[in-house]
């Protein structure tokens, strides 16, 4: 089946969200009188939301003592800058309006929350058919219902819906629905993970407008 409609996830794949997030980390780190991380040492942990970024700048998880405090006082700091740095990364404006000439519909599939992710989606002036964040569904990314409920948003079965993301639970949850996996070169990729050539997805791109041979 052909794609008729192209998904994506929002940090690291659509929109370089690092800086702010990072911003956010380090206010908190020179709240409790710490020196700041620098970005770039910051940028794997990104696509992990508010767990990554904890974990990144206290060594702080799930479970541990102080994870919970530090995790909200990150999310508080977060809402009041969510969208200052960020931005799309080069080359998907452009492979948007390619879509839009194309009368392809695209949506996005993130973990983020809807109140970070709507600010976003407003300040950067994106239009997507449908949006599926962190807390629209019971479940997150790498499960497949975020990716089903979207292929419903647009009223397409999955096999119908291609999806690009630059984390291996992406890639995952794109092929557990049965939807096309494409694991995109730039963005966030975590040591951990491995490559995206290492993910099994259905094409590994370098850079947006690689997509459009896809189509």
């Amino acid at each position: 089946m052909s794609s008729r409609a192209v998904l994506f996830d929002l940090d690291g794949t659509l929109a370089d969200t690092a800086p702010d997030l990072a911003a956010a980390l380090n206010k908190l780190r020179a709240d409790q009188g710490v020196e700041p991380v620098p970005l770039e040492r910051l940028r794997p942990f990104a696509s992990a939301g508010a767990r990554g970024l904890v974990h990144a700048g206290f060594g702080a998880k799930p479970g541990d003592e102080d994870y919970e405090a530090l995790r909200t006082a990150f999310l508080e700091a977060y809402r009041e800058n969510t969208c200052v740095e960020t931005r799309l990364f080069p080359g998907i404006a452009e492979l948007l309006a390619e879509l839009g000439r194309r009368a392809l519909p695209w949506g996005i599939v993130t973990n983020k929350a809807t109140r970070f992710t709507d600010r976003i989606v407003a300040t950067l002036g994106l239009t997507p058919a449908c949006v599926v964040c962190g807390d629209t569904t019971e479940h997150l990314k790498p499960h497949p219902a975020p990716m089903r409920h979207a292929a419903e948003q647009l009223k397409l079965a999955p096999g119908a819906c291609m999806y690009l993301g630059d984390d291996l639970r992406d890639i995952q949850a794109a092929r557990a629905a049965g939807m096309r996996a494409i694991a995109v070169g730039w963005g966030y990729h975590h040591p951990e993970n491995g490559g995206p050539r290492s993910w099994q997805a259905d094409a590994v791109i370098a850079q947006p407008r690689d997509l459009i041979g896809l189509l």
